[in-house]
Protein backbone atom coordinates (compact mmCIF):
# COMPACT_ATOMS: atom_id res chain seq x y z
CA UNK A 1 0.00 0.00 0.00
CA UNK A 2 1.17 3.51 -0.73
CA UNK A 3 1.79 5.70 2.29
CA UNK A 4 -1.18 7.94 3.02
CA UNK A 5 -2.86 6.86 -0.23
CA UNK A 6 -6.25 5.19 -0.44
CA UNK A 7 -6.88 2.06 -2.47
CA UNK A 8 -10.47 1.14 -3.29
CA UNK A 9 -11.72 -2.41 -2.86
CA UNK A 10 -13.32 -3.48 -6.12
CA UNK A 11 -15.40 -6.56 -6.88
CA UNK A 12 -12.21 -8.28 -8.11
CA UNK A 13 -10.39 -7.77 -4.83
CA UNK A 14 -13.37 -9.23 -2.99
CA UNK A 15 -12.56 -12.63 -4.54
CA UNK A 16 -9.91 -13.02 -1.85
CA UNK A 17 -12.62 -12.96 0.84
CA UNK A 18 -14.10 -16.21 2.19
CA UNK A 19 -16.89 -17.39 -0.17
CA UNK A 20 -19.75 -16.59 2.22
CA UNK A 21 -18.44 -13.04 2.69
CA UNK A 22 -18.03 -12.64 -1.04
CA UNK A 23 -21.58 -13.87 -1.75
CA UNK A 24 -23.12 -11.61 0.88
CA UNK A 25 -21.17 -8.61 -0.38
CA UNK A 26 -22.11 -9.41 -3.99
CA UNK A 27 -25.79 -9.48 -3.01
CA UNK A 28 -25.33 -6.22 -1.09
CA UNK A 29 -23.75 -4.51 -4.09
CA UNK A 30 -26.35 -5.89 -6.49
CA UNK A 31 -29.19 -4.59 -4.32
CA UNK A 32 -27.83 -1.06 -4.28
CA UNK A 33 -27.83 1.42 -7.11
CA UNK A 34 -24.46 0.91 -8.80
CA UNK A 35 -23.80 4.64 -8.91
CA UNK A 36 -24.23 4.82 -5.13
CA UNK A 37 -22.09 1.74 -4.33
CA UNK A 38 -19.88 2.36 -1.33
CA UNK A 39 -16.16 1.59 -1.35
CA UNK A 40 -13.54 0.63 1.15
CA UNK A 41 -10.66 3.09 1.34
CA UNK A 42 -7.34 2.07 2.85
CA UNK A 43 -4.74 4.35 4.43
CA UNK A 44 -1.45 3.55 6.11
CA UNK A 45 -0.41 5.90 8.92
CA UNK A 46 3.14 5.56 10.26
CA UNK A 47 3.69 7.61 13.42
CA UNK A 48 7.25 8.93 13.09
CA UNK A 49 9.39 11.82 14.32
CA UNK A 50 10.34 14.49 11.80
CA UNK A 51 12.22 17.78 12.08
CA UNK A 52 10.21 20.91 11.27
CA UNK A 53 11.32 24.54 11.51
CA UNK A 54 8.92 27.37 12.36
CA UNK A 55 9.70 30.83 13.81
CA UNK A 56 13.40 29.96 13.26
CA UNK A 57 13.06 27.12 15.81
CA UNK A 58 13.70 23.56 14.64
CA UNK A 59 12.00 20.83 16.60
CA UNK A 60 11.53 17.10 16.19
CA UNK A 61 7.76 16.63 16.18
CA UNK A 62 5.44 13.62 16.14
CA UNK A 63 3.88 13.22 12.69
CA UNK A 64 1.90 10.84 10.50
CA UNK A 65 4.07 9.78 7.53
CA UNK A 66 6.37 12.76 8.19
CA UNK A 67 3.64 15.22 7.19
CA UNK A 68 2.60 18.31 9.19
CA UNK A 69 -0.34 18.73 9.19
CA UNK A 70 -1.03 15.05 8.53
CA UNK A 71 -2.53 13.39 5.43
CA UNK A 72 -5.96 14.38 4.21
CA UNK A 73 -8.48 11.53 4.15
CA UNK A 74 -11.10 11.63 1.39
CA UNK A 75 -14.20 9.40 1.57
CA UNK A 76 -17.83 9.41 0.48
CA UNK A 77 -20.85 9.05 2.72
CA UNK A 78 -21.42 5.30 3.38
CA UNK A 79 -17.78 4.40 2.53
CA UNK A 80 -15.80 2.13 4.81
CA UNK A 81 -12.47 3.44 6.06
CA UNK A 82 -9.58 1.18 7.09
CA UNK A 83 -6.57 3.00 8.58
CA UNK A 84 -3.57 0.92 9.61
CA UNK A 85 -1.66 2.85 12.29
CA UNK A 86 1.86 1.79 13.31
CA UNK A 87 3.60 3.60 16.16
CA UNK A 88 7.34 4.18 15.64
CA UNK A 89 7.80 6.81 18.40
CA UNK A 90 8.45 6.56 22.14
CA UNK A 91 5.08 8.07 23.10
CA UNK A 92 1.91 6.02 23.40
CA UNK A 93 -0.50 7.06 20.62
CA UNK A 94 -4.21 6.85 19.78
CA UNK A 95 -6.10 8.51 16.93
CA UNK A 96 -9.66 9.87 17.11
CA UNK A 97 -11.85 10.40 14.05
CA UNK A 98 -13.45 13.55 15.38
CA UNK A 99 -17.18 13.77 14.63
CA UNK A 100 -17.50 10.36 12.97
CA UNK A 101 -20.57 8.69 14.47
CA UNK A 102 -18.89 5.25 14.84
CA UNK A 103 -22.22 3.41 14.81
CA UNK A 104 -21.54 -0.01 16.39
CA UNK A 105 -17.78 0.60 15.92
CA UNK A 106 -16.88 2.28 19.20
CA UNK A 107 -13.59 0.33 19.30
CA UNK A 108 -12.37 2.65 16.53
CA UNK A 109 -13.28 5.95 18.26
CA UNK A 110 -9.82 6.47 19.71
CA UNK A 111 -9.76 8.33 23.08
CA UNK A 112 -7.08 6.71 25.24
CA UNK A 113 -8.39 4.66 28.19
CA UNK A 114 -11.99 5.32 27.10
CA UNK A 115 -12.49 3.16 23.99
CA UNK A 116 -9.01 1.65 23.74
CA UNK A 117 -5.66 1.26 25.40
CA UNK A 118 -2.94 3.24 23.59
CA UNK A 119 -0.90 1.94 20.68
CA UNK A 120 2.50 1.40 22.26
CA UNK A 121 5.90 1.76 20.60
CA UNK A 122 6.30 -0.78 17.81
CA UNK A 123 2.63 -1.77 17.84
CA UNK A 124 0.00 -1.56 15.08
CA UNK A 125 -3.76 -1.07 15.31
CA UNK A 126 -6.24 -0.96 12.42
CA UNK A 127 -9.09 1.56 12.77
CA UNK A 128 -12.02 0.12 10.80
CA UNK A 129 -15.32 2.01 10.51
CA UNK A 130 -18.01 3.21 8.11
CA UNK A 131 -19.22 6.77 7.49
CA UNK A 132 -23.02 6.84 7.87
CA UNK A 133 -25.23 9.79 6.96
CA UNK A 134 -22.53 12.45 7.21
CA UNK A 135 -21.16 14.80 4.60
CA UNK A 136 -18.87 17.82 4.87
CA UNK A 137 -15.63 18.15 6.78
CA UNK A 138 -14.39 16.45 9.94
CA UNK A 139 -10.85 15.80 11.12
CA UNK A 140 -8.68 13.19 12.79
CA UNK A 141 -6.32 13.87 15.65
CA UNK A 142 -4.35 12.18 18.40
CA UNK A 143 -6.38 11.61 21.56
CA UNK A 144 -3.80 11.15 24.29
CA UNK A 145 -2.11 13.89 26.33
CA UNK A 146 -1.28 16.88 24.05
CA UNK A 147 -0.02 14.94 21.02
CA UNK A 148 -2.78 16.31 18.82
CA UNK A 149 -0.81 19.56 18.58
CA UNK A 150 1.00 18.03 15.57
CA UNK A 151 -0.99 14.84 14.92
CA UNK A 152 -4.03 16.02 12.96
CA UNK A 153 -5.45 16.16 9.45
CA UNK A 154 -8.66 16.78 7.53
CA UNK A 155 -11.38 14.23 6.76
CA UNK A 156 -13.28 15.25 3.63
CA UNK A 157 -16.63 13.46 3.35
CA UNK A 158 -18.15 13.81 -0.11
CA UNK A 159 -21.82 13.00 -0.78
CA UNK A 160 -22.64 9.59 -2.21
CA UNK A 161 -21.66 9.29 -5.86
CA UNK A 162 -24.26 11.01 -8.03
CA UNK A 163 -25.73 13.03 -5.15
CA UNK A 164 -25.11 16.79 -5.55
CA UNK A 165 -24.28 19.34 -2.88
CA UNK A 166 -27.35 21.36 -1.75
CA UNK A 167 -25.43 24.50 -2.79
CA UNK A 168 -23.66 25.64 -6.01
CA UNK A 169 -20.92 23.23 -7.04
CA UNK A 170 -17.57 24.84 -6.23
CA UNK A 171 -14.82 25.36 -8.79
CA UNK A 172 -12.25 24.11 -6.26
CA UNK A 173 -12.14 22.83 -2.65
CA UNK A 174 -9.42 23.90 -0.22
CA UNK A 175 -8.80 22.67 3.36
CA UNK A 176 -7.94 25.41 5.88
CA UNK A 177 -6.63 23.88 9.11
CA UNK A 178 -5.90 26.11 12.09
CA UNK A 179 -3.31 24.85 14.55
CA UNK A 180 -0.79 25.98 17.14
CA UNK A 181 3.00 25.91 17.13
CA UNK A 182 5.15 25.61 20.25
CA UNK A 183 8.88 26.31 20.13
CA UNK A 184 9.32 23.91 23.05
CA UNK A 185 7.90 20.41 23.59
CA UNK A 186 4.18 20.61 24.47
CA UNK A 187 4.40 17.27 26.33
CA UNK A 188 6.95 18.83 28.69
CA UNK A 189 4.76 21.92 29.05
CA UNK A 190 1.63 20.06 30.19
CA UNK A 191 3.66 17.68 32.39
CA UNK A 192 5.23 20.65 34.19
CA UNK A 193 1.82 22.34 34.52
CA UNK A 194 0.19 19.24 36.01
CA UNK A 195 3.03 18.91 38.50
CA UNK A 196 3.07 22.57 39.57
CA UNK A 197 -0.70 23.08 39.49
CA UNK A 198 -0.28 26.31 37.52
CA UNK A 199 -1.39 27.28 34.04
CA UNK A 200 0.72 25.92 31.18
CA UNK A 201 2.87 28.05 28.91
CA UNK A 202 0.96 29.20 25.83
CA UNK A 203 1.82 28.52 22.19
CA UNK A 204 4.24 30.70 20.23
CA UNK A 205 2.08 30.99 17.10
CA UNK A 206 -1.12 29.96 15.44
CA UNK A 207 -0.85 28.30 12.03
CA UNK A 208 -2.85 27.91 8.82
CA UNK A 209 -2.08 24.53 7.27
CA UNK A 210 1.01 24.37 9.47
CA UNK A 211 2.30 27.85 8.49
CA UNK A 212 2.42 30.87 10.87
CA UNK A 213 2.40 33.59 8.22
CA UNK A 214 3.89 37.07 7.78
CA UNK A 215 2.79 38.66 11.07
CA UNK A 216 5.24 36.51 13.06
CA UNK A 217 9.00 36.92 13.23
CA UNK A 218 11.01 34.87 10.77
CA UNK A 219 7.88 33.55 9.05
CA UNK A 220 7.28 35.50 5.83
CA UNK A 221 8.41 32.48 3.81
CA UNK A 222 6.13 30.22 5.89
CA UNK A 223 2.87 31.76 4.68
CA UNK A 224 -0.17 29.95 3.34
CA UNK A 225 -1.22 31.42 -0.01
CA UNK A 226 -4.61 30.75 -1.57
CA UNK A 227 -4.38 31.53 -5.27
CA UNK A 228 -7.79 32.12 -6.86
CA UNK A 229 -9.25 33.07 -10.22
CA UNK A 230 -11.84 35.85 -10.65
CA UNK A 231 -15.52 34.93 -10.88
CA UNK A 232 -15.20 31.49 -9.31
CA UNK A 233 -16.73 29.78 -6.26
CA UNK A 234 -14.33 28.09 -3.83
CA UNK A 235 -15.32 25.74 -0.99
CA UNK A 236 -13.08 26.33 2.03
CA UNK A 237 -13.15 23.40 4.46
CA UNK A 238 -12.16 25.09 7.73
CA UNK A 239 -11.03 23.09 10.77
CA UNK A 240 -9.99 24.43 14.17
CA UNK A 241 -7.36 21.93 15.29
CA UNK A 242 -5.77 24.39 17.75
CA UNK A 243 -5.11 23.05 21.25
CA UNK A 244 -6.53 25.73 23.48
CA UNK A 245 -8.06 28.61 21.55
CA UNK A 246 -11.33 29.54 19.88
CA UNK A 247 -10.66 31.69 16.82
CA UNK A 248 -12.24 34.52 14.85
CA UNK A 249 -11.53 34.30 11.09
CA UNK A 250 -12.06 36.69 8.21
CA UNK A 251 -10.82 37.39 4.66
CA UNK A 252 -10.47 41.10 3.85
CA UNK A 253 -13.22 42.50 1.59
CA UNK A 254 -14.82 39.08 0.98
CA UNK A 255 -18.06 37.51 2.18
CA UNK A 256 -18.07 33.90 3.39
CA UNK A 257 -21.23 31.81 2.98
CA UNK A 258 -21.41 29.06 5.59
CA UNK A 259 -23.09 25.93 4.19
CA UNK A 260 -22.02 23.13 6.56
CA UNK A 261 -20.81 22.80 10.15
CA UNK A 262 -19.48 19.62 11.81
CA UNK A 263 -20.43 17.61 8.68
CA UNK A 264 -24.10 18.70 8.76
CA UNK A 265 -25.64 21.00 6.15
CA UNK A 266 -27.08 24.31 7.32
CA UNK A 267 -29.19 27.05 5.75
CA UNK A 268 -26.63 29.20 3.88
CA UNK A 269 -25.45 32.05 6.12
CA UNK A 270 -23.48 35.03 4.79
CA UNK A 271 -20.90 36.49 7.14
CA UNK A 272 -17.75 38.62 7.04
CA UNK A 273 -16.38 36.95 10.17
CA UNK A 274 -16.79 33.48 11.59
CA UNK A 275 -16.09 32.03 15.02
CA UNK A 276 -14.80 28.47 15.29
CA UNK A 277 -13.92 26.61 18.48
CA UNK A 278 -11.36 23.83 18.76
CA UNK A 279 -13.08 20.67 17.54
CA UNK A 280 -15.46 22.47 15.17
CA UNK A 281 -15.44 22.49 11.38
CA UNK A 282 -17.05 25.04 9.06
CA UNK A 283 -17.46 24.76 5.29
CA UNK A 284 -17.81 28.10 3.54
CA UNK A 285 -18.31 29.20 -0.05
CA UNK A 286 -15.99 31.99 -1.16
CA UNK A 287 -17.22 33.81 -4.27
CA UNK A 288 -14.27 35.62 -5.83
CA UNK A 289 -14.65 39.03 -7.41
CA UNK A 290 -15.70 39.11 -11.06
CA UNK A 291 -12.50 40.82 -12.17
CA UNK A 292 -8.99 40.77 -10.76
CA UNK A 293 -9.10 43.52 -8.09
CA UNK A 294 -5.42 44.61 -8.27
CA UNK A 295 -4.94 43.89 -4.59
CA UNK A 296 -3.86 41.09 -2.26
CA UNK A 297 -6.12 40.18 0.63
CA UNK A 298 -5.09 39.06 4.09
CA UNK A 299 -6.97 36.15 5.66
CA UNK A 300 -6.48 36.29 9.40
CA UNK A 301 -7.45 34.47 12.59
CA UNK A 302 -6.95 35.45 16.20
CA UNK A 303 -8.32 34.18 19.51
CA UNK A 304 -11.68 34.66 21.13
CA UNK A 305 -10.57 34.57 24.77
CA UNK A 306 -12.97 34.98 27.70
CA UNK A 307 -11.11 33.42 30.63
CA UNK A 308 -8.80 35.03 33.16
CA UNK A 309 -5.77 32.89 32.27
CA UNK A 310 -2.98 33.73 29.86
CA UNK A 311 -3.40 32.91 26.18
CA UNK A 312 -1.53 33.28 22.91
CA UNK A 313 -2.56 36.83 21.92
CA UNK A 314 -1.26 36.74 18.35
CA UNK A 315 -2.68 36.65 14.82
CA UNK A 316 -2.11 34.08 12.10
CA UNK A 317 -2.43 35.27 8.52
CA UNK A 318 -2.41 33.87 5.02
CA UNK A 319 -2.77 35.56 1.65
CA UNK A 320 -5.59 35.46 -0.87
CA UNK A 321 -3.99 36.18 -4.25
CA UNK A 322 -5.81 36.61 -7.54
CA UNK A 323 -4.38 35.25 -10.79
CA UNK A 324 -3.49 36.25 -13.35
CA UNK A 325 -1.49 38.70 -11.29
CA UNK A 326 -1.66 42.41 -11.91
CA UNK A 327 1.09 44.23 -13.80
CA UNK A 328 1.41 46.63 -10.86
CA UNK A 329 4.77 46.11 -9.16
CA UNK A 330 3.42 46.13 -5.59
CA UNK A 331 -0.22 45.39 -4.92
CA UNK A 332 -1.94 47.00 -1.93
CA UNK A 333 -2.48 44.54 0.95
CA UNK A 334 -5.99 44.79 2.41
CA UNK A 335 -6.54 43.58 5.97
CA UNK A 336 -9.72 42.31 7.64
CA UNK A 337 -11.18 43.72 10.85
CA UNK A 338 -11.67 41.13 13.58
CA UNK A 339 -13.75 41.45 16.78
CA UNK A 340 -12.22 42.31 20.14
CA UNK A 341 -10.59 39.35 21.89
CA UNK A 342 -13.43 39.04 24.44
CA UNK A 343 -16.38 39.98 22.20
CA UNK A 344 -18.91 37.54 23.65
CA UNK A 345 -21.81 39.48 22.09
CA UNK A 346 -20.46 38.61 18.65
CA UNK A 347 -20.10 34.98 19.73
CA UNK A 348 -23.71 34.81 20.95
CA UNK A 349 -25.14 36.52 17.87
CA UNK A 350 -23.08 34.42 15.47
CA UNK A 351 -23.93 31.03 16.96
CA UNK A 352 -27.64 31.86 17.26
CA UNK A 353 -27.89 32.40 13.48
CA UNK A 354 -26.86 28.85 12.54
CA UNK A 355 -29.83 26.72 11.44
CA UNK A 356 -30.10 23.17 10.11
CA UNK A 357 -31.17 22.77 6.50
CA UNK A 358 -34.18 20.82 7.86
CA UNK A 359 -35.77 19.97 4.53
CA UNK A 360 -37.27 16.78 3.12
CA UNK A 361 -33.91 15.44 1.92
CA UNK A 362 -32.01 16.48 5.05
CA UNK A 363 -34.54 16.51 7.92
CA UNK A 364 -33.82 17.65 11.47
CA UNK A 365 -35.10 14.78 13.62
CA UNK A 366 -35.11 16.71 16.88
CA UNK A 367 -36.26 14.75 19.97
CA UNK A 368 -39.61 16.27 20.98
CA UNK A 369 -40.42 14.01 23.95
CA UNK A 370 -37.56 13.79 26.45
CA UNK A 371 -36.92 10.63 28.49
CA UNK A 372 -34.07 11.99 30.62
CA UNK A 373 -33.04 15.53 31.53
CA UNK A 374 -29.55 16.44 32.69
CA UNK A 375 -28.10 19.68 34.04
CA UNK A 376 -24.28 19.89 34.07
CA UNK A 377 -22.15 22.72 35.38
CA UNK A 378 -18.88 23.06 33.49
CA UNK A 379 -15.97 25.15 34.66
CA UNK A 380 -12.78 25.49 36.61
CA UNK A 381 -12.02 24.72 40.23
CA UNK A 382 -9.12 23.82 42.45
CA UNK A 383 -7.46 20.92 44.22
CA UNK A 384 -5.44 21.10 47.45
CA UNK A 385 -1.69 21.32 47.08
CA UNK A 386 0.04 18.08 48.14
CA UNK A 387 1.98 18.21 51.39
CA UNK A 388 5.59 19.40 51.17
CA UNK A 389 4.96 20.97 47.76
CA UNK A 390 4.50 24.55 46.57
CA UNK A 391 1.73 24.93 44.00
CA UNK A 392 1.21 27.70 41.46
CA UNK A 393 -2.57 27.55 41.11
CA UNK A 394 -5.12 29.91 42.74
CA UNK A 395 -4.07 30.86 46.30
CA UNK A 396 -1.40 28.16 46.39
CA UNK A 397 -3.71 25.36 45.18
CA UNK A 398 -3.67 23.39 41.93
CA UNK A 399 -5.89 24.26 38.96
CA UNK A 400 -8.64 21.74 38.25
CA UNK A 401 -11.73 21.57 36.05
CA UNK A 402 -14.95 19.65 36.47
CA UNK A 403 -18.40 18.69 35.23
CA UNK A 404 -20.94 18.85 38.10
CA UNK A 405 -17.95 19.25 40.40
CA UNK A 406 -16.49 15.88 39.35
CA UNK A 407 -12.96 16.23 38.03
CA UNK A 408 -12.71 13.09 35.95
CA UNK A 409 -9.88 10.65 36.58
CA UNK A 410 -8.62 8.69 33.57
CA UNK A 411 -8.60 4.95 34.35
CA UNK A 412 -5.71 2.62 33.52
CA UNK A 413 -8.00 0.20 31.65
CA UNK A 414 -10.21 1.21 28.73
CA UNK A 415 -13.82 1.81 29.81
CA UNK A 416 -15.28 0.21 26.69
CA UNK A 417 -13.58 -3.11 27.40
CA UNK A 418 -14.77 -3.01 31.02
CA UNK A 419 -18.32 -2.31 29.81
CA UNK A 420 -18.31 -4.95 27.10
CA UNK A 421 -16.86 -7.74 29.25
CA UNK A 422 -18.93 -6.86 32.31
CA UNK A 423 -16.12 -6.09 34.77
CA UNK A 424 -16.91 -2.37 34.82
CA UNK A 425 -17.33 -2.17 38.61
CA UNK A 426 -13.54 -2.45 38.95
CA UNK A 427 -12.97 0.45 36.55
CA UNK A 428 -15.76 3.03 36.88
CA UNK A 429 -18.86 3.86 38.88
CA UNK A 430 -22.31 4.65 37.46
CA UNK A 431 -23.17 7.45 39.88
CA UNK A 432 -22.21 10.52 37.85
CA UNK A 433 -24.46 13.31 39.22
CA UNK A 434 -27.29 14.25 36.85
CA UNK A 435 -27.55 17.66 38.56
CA UNK A 436 -25.01 19.82 40.42
CA UNK A 437 -24.44 18.26 43.86
CA UNK A 438 -24.26 21.75 45.44
CA UNK A 439 -26.56 24.27 43.71
CA UNK A 440 -25.40 27.91 43.84
CA UNK A 441 -25.70 31.14 41.85
CA UNK A 442 -23.67 29.72 38.97
CA UNK A 443 -22.80 32.98 37.24
CA UNK A 444 -22.90 35.20 40.34
CA UNK A 445 -20.66 35.33 43.38
CA UNK A 446 -18.79 31.99 43.49
CA UNK A 447 -18.90 29.80 46.62
CA UNK A 448 -16.08 29.95 49.14
CA UNK A 449 -15.19 26.31 48.62
CA UNK A 450 -13.89 25.86 45.06
CA UNK A 451 -12.41 22.38 45.56
CA UNK A 452 -13.56 19.67 43.15
CA UNK A 453 -14.19 15.99 43.80
CA UNK A 454 -12.43 13.29 41.79
CA UNK A 455 -13.60 10.04 40.23
CA UNK A 456 -14.20 7.93 37.14
CA UNK A 457 -17.98 8.23 37.02
CA UNK A 458 -20.32 7.69 34.06
CA UNK A 459 -23.97 8.15 33.13
CA UNK A 460 -25.69 4.98 31.88
CA UNK A 461 -28.40 5.32 29.21
CA UNK A 462 -30.70 2.71 27.75
CA UNK A 463 -30.58 2.39 23.97
CA UNK A 464 -32.45 5.16 22.08
CA UNK A 465 -33.16 7.21 25.21
CA UNK A 466 -34.05 10.78 24.24
CA UNK A 467 -31.74 13.12 26.14
CA UNK A 468 -31.83 16.81 26.95
CA UNK A 469 -28.64 18.19 28.43
CA UNK A 470 -28.23 21.76 29.67
CA UNK A 471 -24.60 22.80 30.21
CA UNK A 472 -24.05 25.80 32.48
CA UNK A 473 -20.84 27.82 32.71
CA UNK A 474 -19.80 28.86 36.23
CA UNK A 475 -18.03 31.87 37.70
CA UNK A 476 -15.69 29.72 39.82
CA UNK A 477 -12.27 31.19 38.96
CA UNK A 478 -14.04 33.35 36.36
CA UNK A 479 -16.63 32.75 33.65
CA UNK A 480 -15.27 31.34 30.40
CA UNK A 481 -16.48 29.85 27.13
CA UNK A 482 -16.03 26.06 26.99
CA UNK A 483 -16.31 24.14 23.68
CA UNK A 484 -17.82 20.79 24.71
CA UNK A 485 -17.37 17.81 22.38
CA UNK A 486 -19.53 14.68 22.56
CA UNK A 487 -18.10 11.56 20.94
CA UNK A 488 -20.35 9.15 19.02
CA UNK A 489 -23.22 11.58 18.37
CA UNK A 490 -24.41 14.62 16.55
CA UNK A 491 -26.70 16.66 18.77
CA UNK A 492 -29.14 19.52 18.18
CA UNK A 493 -28.37 22.87 19.82
CA UNK A 494 -31.92 23.83 20.83
CA UNK A 495 -31.19 26.86 23.03
CA UNK A 496 -28.60 29.10 24.62
CA UNK A 497 -28.55 32.12 26.87
CA UNK A 498 -26.53 34.34 29.17
CA UNK A 499 -26.79 34.04 32.96
CA UNK A 500 -28.27 31.12 34.85
CA UNK A 501 -30.53 28.68 33.02
CA UNK A 502 -34.17 29.06 34.09
CA UNK A 503 -35.89 25.64 33.82
CA UNK A 504 -39.37 27.20 33.94
CA UNK A 505 -38.96 30.00 31.37
CA UNK A 506 -36.08 29.11 29.02
CA UNK A 507 -37.39 25.84 27.48
CA UNK A 508 -40.34 27.74 26.00
CA UNK A 509 -37.81 29.53 23.75
CA UNK A 510 -36.12 26.35 22.47
CA UNK A 511 -35.88 25.91 18.70
CA UNK A 512 -37.26 22.43 17.94
CA UNK A 513 -37.84 23.11 14.21
CA UNK A 514 -34.42 23.69 12.63
CA UNK A 515 -31.73 23.79 15.35
CA UNK A 516 -28.14 23.37 14.15
CA UNK A 517 -26.66 19.88 14.43
CA UNK A 518 -23.13 19.73 15.87
CA UNK A 519 -20.63 17.50 17.66
CA UNK A 520 -18.90 20.38 19.47
CA UNK A 521 -20.67 23.39 20.97
CA UNK A 522 -19.42 26.41 22.86
CA UNK A 523 -20.97 26.79 26.31
CA UNK A 524 -21.28 30.60 26.38
CA UNK A 525 -19.10 32.56 28.77
CA UNK A 526 -21.31 33.22 31.80
CA UNK A 527 -24.20 31.40 30.15
CA UNK A 528 -25.72 28.07 29.19
CA UNK A 529 -26.46 25.90 26.17
CA UNK A 530 -29.12 23.19 25.75
CA UNK A 531 -28.67 20.17 23.46
CA UNK A 532 -30.85 17.18 22.56
CA UNK A 533 -29.97 13.79 21.06
CA UNK A 534 -31.12 10.20 20.83
CA UNK A 535 -28.79 7.69 22.51
CA UNK A 536 -28.91 5.47 19.41
CA UNK A 537 -25.26 4.37 19.43
CA UNK A 538 -24.24 1.56 21.83
CA UNK A 539 -20.86 1.93 23.52
CA UNK A 540 -18.93 4.27 25.81
CA UNK A 541 -18.75 7.86 24.65
CA UNK A 542 -16.39 10.51 25.97
CA UNK A 543 -17.58 14.08 26.49
CA UNK A 544 -15.03 16.78 27.27
CA UNK A 545 -13.95 20.37 26.82
CA UNK A 546 -11.94 20.72 23.60
CA UNK A 547 -9.64 23.27 25.22
CA UNK A 548 -6.93 20.71 25.88
CA UNK A 549 -5.73 22.30 29.12
CA UNK A 550 -9.24 21.99 30.62
CA UNK A 551 -9.43 18.33 29.57
CA UNK A 552 -6.06 17.72 31.25
CA UNK A 553 -7.43 19.35 34.42
CA UNK A 554 -10.47 17.02 34.43
CA UNK A 555 -13.28 18.70 32.46
CA UNK A 556 -14.47 15.39 31.01
CA UNK A 557 -16.93 12.55 31.61
CA UNK A 558 -18.41 9.58 29.77
CA UNK A 559 -21.79 8.20 28.73
CA UNK A 560 -22.42 4.46 28.60
CA UNK A 561 -25.15 3.51 26.11
CA UNK A 562 -26.46 -0.03 26.50
CA UNK A 563 -27.22 -2.32 23.56
CA UNK A 564 -30.65 -2.27 21.95
CA UNK A 565 -32.68 -5.45 21.20
CA UNK A 566 -31.88 -5.71 17.47
CA UNK A 567 -28.55 -6.93 15.99
CA UNK A 568 -28.04 -3.50 14.36
CA UNK A 569 -28.35 -1.91 17.82
CA UNK A 570 -25.56 -3.85 19.52
CA UNK A 571 -21.89 -3.01 19.92
CA UNK A 572 -19.87 -5.41 17.77
CA UNK A 573 -17.13 -7.52 19.43
CA UNK A 574 -13.67 -5.95 19.79
CA UNK A 575 -11.18 -6.46 16.95
CA UNK A 576 -8.43 -9.03 17.54
CA UNK A 577 -5.67 -6.40 17.34
CA UNK A 578 -7.18 -4.08 19.97
CA UNK A 579 -4.18 -2.78 21.98
CA UNK A 580 -3.63 -4.04 25.51
CA UNK A 581 -2.93 -1.76 28.47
Amino acid sequence: MHRGKEISATRNSLMSYPLIHYLSLTILLACSDASHASRTRYYKFDIIMKNYTRLCHTRSIVTVNGEFPGPKIVVRDEDRLVVKVTNHVKDNVTLHWHGVRQLQSGWADGPAYVTQCPIQTGQTYVYNFTIRGQRGTLFWHAHISWLRVTLYGAIVILPKKGVPYPFPKPYKEVPILFGEWFNSDPEAIIAQSMQSGGGPNVSDAYTINGLPGPLYNCSAKDTFKLKVKPGKTYLLRIVNAALNDELFFSIANHTLTIVDVDASYIKPLDTQILLITPGQTTDVLLQTKSQSPHATFLMAARPYATGQGTFDNSTVAGLLEYSPTSHMKSLPLLKPTLPALNDSDFATNFTSKLRSLANEQFPANVPKHIDRNFFFTVGLGAEPCPKNQTCQGPNGTKFAAAVNNVSWTLPTTALLQAHYFGNWNKVYTTDFPVNPPFPFNYTGTPPNNTFVSNGTKVVVLNFNTSVELVMQDTSILGVESHPLHLHGFDFFVVGQGIGNFDPTKDPAKFNLIDPVSRNTVGVPSGGWVAIRFFADNPGVWFMHCHLEVHTSWGLRMAWVVNDGPLPSQKLLPPPSDLPLC
